[in-house]
């Protein structure tokens, strides 16, 4: 490495002496001449510093999709790849124990109306023997009275009179006797309101379980994994299907814990995701609150935006790509070139320059970020010097240069 590094600093030197001497010859012997398109005067512009994070393309919304109940499917109706449909119908197990459970609390909710239907019949004959005997004993309790005055005046026998106390006491046995059988048989309908009511909720319980016997979709996506085929056997928990929507994905960036103090939510952000060959604006939608333990860095959520997927990659946009995210830090000044203004030669990066003769001549430089079709200097040009940006291939060192007479 150290040999290297000295190889590096003679070749700069030697290639300097040599552009001195070739500037002086040049000028001296007016070499030949080179006509190019565009020579460029540097000078400082704002560029955005930005620190860039990779992440993974995940899906908003992914279900994952198992059986809430035991049972063996007998029909897969979707294969991996394939688009769903909200509600669309995708598994179907086997319903017959189910069907009959069905059928079972069925013929109970059938029978527990019968049985108040009856009910209802004996208790409107009991209300009407209650009724019956109230009014006995309302004429029992009146004649008692009037056989108590006539035995006062001596109208009637004792006799007469003991006879008609115990029709009294008989009219009031009975009487209380159909009260109580009548709210006996309104006890008996409050239990078989009861049995109704347990008998529906078996009927919808059984209704519900055989719903779980047809998995359908609960968005509009894609099928991106499928574990289910005919003859396995279902269980809660097992996971059958994995759907995903394919209208709305974000990237999911790994910040380091040290940068993570520069992003807010709606800071503005660049997406590049190599599969799609574009570069999205987007914002950032969330920041994960809590920083993980091992890697000591924080998640955070970009949304890719619909103006991002309406070229024709929106059908390669899937989860598990890979994703970069440019974050902008700050602005600064510095100082641009384009791309095709650098010659590599090489591990050196060189540009020609121009002095006042108009003369080219190698210039190494070191070059820094790119933006755009553009790339920061870091050393080796100042503000103010001219580079040639077109053409630089057919340039030697000490070549004179002109330029066409509109661009002068």
């Amino acid at each position: 490495m150290k040999r290297n590094g000295i190889v590096i600093v003679m070749v700069f030197i030697i290639a300097s002496i040599c552009s001195c001497g070739k500037k002086e010859g040049v000028i001296a012997e007016k070499g030949p001449v080179v006509r190019v398109a565009k020579v460029d005067t540097l000078k400082p512009s704002p560029v955005e510093d930005y620190y860039e994070a990779v992440g993974t393309v995940r899906s908003k919304t992914t279900s994952v999709l198992s059986s809430k109940i035991v049972g063996n499917i007998i029909a897969v109706h979707i294969r991996e790849g394939s688009l769903t449909r909200l509600g669309q119908l995708l598994i179907e197990i086997d319903d017959r124990d189910i069907n009959a459970q069905l059928k079972k609390a069925q013929a109970g909710f059938r029978e527990a109306q019968d049985t108040l239907e009856e009910i209802e019949q004996i208790i409107r004959a009991s209300e009407s023997a209650r009724d019956a005997a109230q009014a006995n004993k309302v004429l029992a309790a009146s004649t008692f009275q009037r056989y108590r005055a006539l035995l006062e005046q001596r109208s009637v026998s004792q006799q007469e009179f003991d006879e008609m106390l115990a029709k009294n006491k008989v009219a009031e046995a009975e009487a209380d006797r159909t009260d109580r059988m009548l709210q006996s048989i309104l006890a008996k309908k409050n239990q078989v309101l009861a049995r109704i009511e347990q008998a529906k909720a078996e009927v919808v319980n059984a209704q519900i379980s055989l719903s779980y016997t047809r998995i359908t979709s609960p968005i509009n996506g894609v099928v991106t994994v499928k574990q289910a085929d005919v003859g396995t056997l279902a269980a809660p928990g097992a996971p059958l299907l994995t759907i995903e929507d394919g209208a709305h994905y974000r990237l999911e960036a790994t910040v380091e814990e040290s940068q993570i103090r520069n992003i807010r939510l709606g800071n503005p952000v660049k997406v590049i995701v190599d599969a799609l060959g574009e570069e999205i604006s987007s914002r950032v939608t969330e920041v994960v609150p809590t920083s993980d333990p091992a890697s000591r860095s924080y998640v955070v959520k970009i949304d890719l935006p619909a103006a991002g997927r309406r070229s024709g990659s929106q059908s390669n946009l899937c989860s598990g790509l890979f994703g970069k995210a440019r974050f902008a830090i700050r602005t600064r000044e510095a100082l641009l070139i384009p791309q095709t203004a650098i010659l590599h030669r090489g591990q050196l990066v060189a540009v020609y320059a121009l002095d006042s003769q108009e003369i080219a001549y190698l210039r190494l430089i070191k070059t820094g970020k790119p933006y755009g079709d553009r790339v920061e200097v870091l050393s080796g040009l100042n503000n103010g010097d001219r580079i040639i940006v077109d053409r630089v291939e057919e340039i030697s060192d000490g070549n004179r240069i002109q330029q066409p007479e509109e661009k002068k």
